[in-house]
């Protein structure tokens, strides 16, 4: 298992949502800016707990901002 399937709309919500900065995503779940940008980059997986916490920022559900596999829309 090479490439991660597990994709995010974070950055598109992010601009969506007054131009959220990194940090400020960030800051409101808990993590590190550098892991905001792994996130948006699909370097990393988040866990479910941070998943779900990143979900309840932007009030969406899960789905809506995670996907598994190769999912392009929003």
């Amino acid at each position: 298992m090479g490439k991660n399937l597990v994709g995010n709309h974070i950055r598109k919500l992010r601009f969506n949502h007054d131009e959220m900065t990194q940090q400020q995503l960030a800051d409101k779940v808990g993590v590190t800016r550098q892991t905001i940008v792994a996130l948006e980059k699909g370097n990393y997986s988040p866990s479910l707990e941070l998943a779900f916490r990143i979900a309840h920022a932007f009030n969406l559900p899960l789905e809506e901002v995670f996907f598994y596999g190769d999912n392009t829309k929003v």
